[in-house]
C-alpha cells in the first residue's frame, strides 16, 4: 500500500464522479418509477375507455329500443304484431306494407326501394326482441324523411300528369283560336236547348209568365253556373217577346247575380225599361220551404214554361209535378245523376249530365267557350282510345302502357 500515494490535489475530480454516479443512480430510478406510473397509468386510460365504449353502447341500444317501442305510424297491418327472424318472407311482408302504407302510397315506391328502407332500419334497430311493427314504423318514418317531394317542384314520377295537361291544353287553344277566327265548330243538336224559343214562344201566346228556378245551391257550385248563364238567355228571349220572368232564389248571393244577369240581357235587347227586379226574388235558405214556396208561386201565377236548372235533390219530382199539374212545358237540367230519372219522368226536355254545362257553349256560341268545349270532347275521345289499347294490350299480358298511366 506504500506504493499507493493519495494526491489531495485532486480531490475535486474524486468529488465530482461521486457526484455523478448519485445524479445517474437517481435519475435511473426516476425514470423506472415514470415508467410504471405510465403503464399504469396507459392501463387504467383502456379501461375506462373500454368502460366508457361499453356505456355508450348500452345507451344507444336502451335509446334505440325506446325509439322503436315509442314509434308510432296509424294504420299498422295487425299481422306485423309478430317477431322478426330475419327470414326472406318477413322481409317480402315488410316491402309490400310499407309500399301501400297511407304515406307511402303516393310515392309509388319499387319493390328495391322498399327493401333498402328495411334493411336501414334493421341497421339501425336493435335486433333483440325485435318485431315486424317495429321495423315497418321505422322504415315508414325513414321512406317520408327520404321521399319527402314536399319541397321538390317537380315529381318525375307524375310527368304522365304534366304530359296530359299539356295535350288537354293544347286542344283547347287549338279549337278556342280557330273559334275566334270564325271557324264554324260543330256541337250536336241537344233537344232540351233547342225547345226554349219554343217554350218561351208558347208562355208568350198564352200570356203567362215563364219560371226558372235556379237550383238550391249557392253561386260557388259549377251547376248553379251553368243554370245562370242560361238565365241569360232565356231572359234575352222573354225581352224580346215581352213576356213576364220570375225567378225565386234559395240564396241570396244568386238572387243578386241572377238580377244582374237579367237586366243585362233586357240592355242587350233594348228592352231595360221592361225589366222588372221584384220579379227575381229571395225566398228562403230552407230546403222545403223553398220549395212549398215555389209551388205556391206556380199555383198562383200559372206559369206557361218552367225550367229547372241547377243543383236539385228531394225537391226535383215536387217541382215538375207541380208544373206538371198546371200544365206548363217543363226544361230541366242537373248533374245530380241520382235526380235525373225523375225529371227525365216528369219534365218534357231534360239535360244529363255534362250537357248543362255544355249549354252556354250551345247557346252563346262564344268563342272561348266553344274552343273549350270541342278541347274537352277531344281529350275525352283520347280517353277512351287509350282505355280500350289499354284493355287489349292488358289481355295480351303486356303492361308497360297501363304501368306509364300510374299516378297515386
Amino acid at each position: 500500500m506504500s506504493s499507493l500515494k493519495f494526491n489531495h490535489k485532486k480531490t475535486n475530480y474524486l468529488l465530482m464522479s461521486v457526484l455523478l454516479g448519485f445524479s445517474l443512480m437517481f435519475t435511473a430510478g426516476q425514470a423506472r418509477a415514470t415508467g410504471e406510473i405510465t403503464a399504469q397509468s396507459s392501463q387504467t386510460a383502456e379501461v375506462t375507455a373500454a368502460s366508457a365504449e361499453a356505456t355508450q353502447a348500452v345507451s344507444v341500444t336502451a335509446e334505440a329500443a325506446a325509439a322503436a317501442e315509442t314509434l308510432q305510424v296509424p294504420d299498422v297491418p295487425a299481422e306485423l304484431n309478430t317477431g322478426y327472424t330475419g327470414s326472406e318472407k318477413h322481409i317480402k311482408t315488410l316491402c309490400a306494407h310499407i309500399i301501400k302504407s297511407r304515406t307511402l302510397a303516393s310515392k309509388d315506391l319499387e319493390e328495391s326501394e322498399a327493401r333498402v328502407l328495411v334493411m336501414d332500419s334493421l341497421a339501425q334497430l336493435p335486433i333483440e326482441k325485435l318485431t315486424l311493427a317495429q321495423i315497418y314504423v321505422h322504415a315508414v318514418e325513414l321512406g317520408e324523411k327520404r321521399y319527402d317531394m314536399s319541397h321538390s317542384y317537380f315529381n318525375p314520377k307524375r310527368s304522365n300528369v304534366l304530359i296530359a295537361g299539356i295535350l288537354l291544353l293544347s286542344f283547347i287553344g287549338y279549337f278556342t283560336y280557330h273559334a275566334r277566327q270564325g271557324k264554324d265548330m260543330f256541337i250536336r243538336k241537344i233537344a232540351g236547348l233547342s225547345a226554349i224559343d219554343e217554350a218561351v214562344g208558347r208562355a208568350t201566346e198564352m200570356g203567362k209568365p215563364v219560371l226558372f228556378v235556379p237550383g238550391i245551391y249557392d253561386m260557388d257550385d259549377i251547376q248553379t253556373i251553368a243554370g245562370v248563364s242560361i238565365l241569360g238567355h232565356v231572359a234575352k228571349k222573354t225581352a224580346e217577346y215581352e213576356t213576364n220572368l220570375l225567378v225565386p232564389c234559395t240564396r241570396s248571393l244568386v238572387m243578386s247575380t241572377s238580377q244582374e244577369v237579367v237586366r243585362e240581357a233586357y240592355l242587350k235587347a233594348g228592352r231595360v225599361d221592361s225589366f222588372k227586379p221584384e220579379n227575381i226574388r229571395y225566398l228562403t235558405d230552407d230546403q222545403f220551404g223553398y220549395v212549398a214556396g215555389v209551388d205556391g208561386i206556380m199555383m198562383r201565377e200559372k206559369p206557361a214554361a218552367n225550367f229547372y236548372l241547377g243543383v236539385f235533390f228531394a225537391e226535383s219530382l215536387i217541382l215538375a209535378e207541380t208544373g206538371h199539374h198546371v200544365g206548363a212545358i217543363q226544361i230541366a237540367g242537373t248533374a245530380m245523376v241520382h235526380q235525373i230519372p225523375f225529371f227525365v219522368a216528369a219534365c218534357d226536355y231534360t239535360l244529363i249530365g255534362e250537357e248543362l254545362f255544355a249549354a252556354s257553349a250551345y247557346l252563346t256560341r262564344e268563342p272561348m267557350q266553344l274552343g273549350t268545349l270541342k278541347g274537352q270532347d277531344v281529350g275525352k275521345f283520347l280517353i277512351i282510345i287509350v282505355i280500350v289499347l289499354g284493355i287489349v294490350l292488358e289481355t295480351c299480358g303486356i303492361t308497360f302502357f297501363s304501368d306509364w298511366f300510374i299516378t297515386h
